[in-house]
């Protein structure tokens, strides 16, 4: 039944008009609405301008967040590359080196921790020079890493949480998450939505 026959039949019946029949033109398409001359279009049900409620609340509410994620996605995409050439700059020096007698972590505190397996009964003369080379770099990854939960915060000071926060993010530091806890309720921002819940900076493999 067309329009104009429901508005001429229910003009004999103002009460079934206003009750019934002005509701259910509402809810006609308004293709046929808009046939009506002087008739003002009336919006579709589930459509706010022209755009669907969830997609326009996805506009309005996601343009801060999509700001935000772009940058921490590229803060972290410049982590990963920091990282890349740190590791890059690691092996040309050990290539280059010759002389390894040359280190900053004491000889007998290695040997000393070398010898707390019960397992080892000799260690070689060059075998803590060997791992006092792998500490220096064990610690210049760790400090790395903290270093970048530092700036995430906007910070200038490297923290205990910021080791913790390092050492819980990274799967090959897993075996420190007891000697080194991470503090909750210390934490300067929350992870945004969506993040991912590991730390974006993967451990960083030299190519053989």
């Amino acid at each position: 039944m067309h329009c104009k026959d429901l508005q001429l039949r229910s003009s004999l019946f103002p009460s079934f008009h206003r009750h019934f029949i002005l509701p259910w033109l509402a809810l006609l398409p308004q293709t046929e609405w808009m046939d009506q001359p002087g008739q003002t279009a009336l919006p579709m049900i589930g459509v706010a301008t022209g755009v669907p409620y969830a997609a326009a609340a996805a506009a309005s509410a996601g343009g801060p967040y999509q700001a935000y994620q772009h940058l921490y996605n590229q803060q972290q995409q410049q982590q990963q590359q920091q990282l890349q050439m740190f590791w890059a700059d690691q092996c040309r020096e050990i290539e280059l080196t010759t002389d390894f007698k040359n280190h900053s972590l004491p000889l007998a505190r290695i040997k000393k921790i070398m010898k707390a397996d019960e397992d080892v009964r000799m260690i070689a003369a060059e075998a803590p020079v060997v791992f006092a080379r792998a500490c220096e770099m064990f610690i210049l990854e760790l400090t790395h890493r903290s270093w970048a939960h530092a700036e995430e915060n906007k910070r200038r000071t490297l923290q205990k949480n910021d080791i913790a926060a390092a050492i819980s993010r990274t799967d090959v530091f897993d075996f420190l998450i007891d000697i080194v806890p991470r503090e909750e309720g210390k934490e300067d921002v929350a992870r945004p939505l969506g993040a991912p819940p590991t730390d974006p900076m993967s451990y960083y493999y030299v190519q053989q």
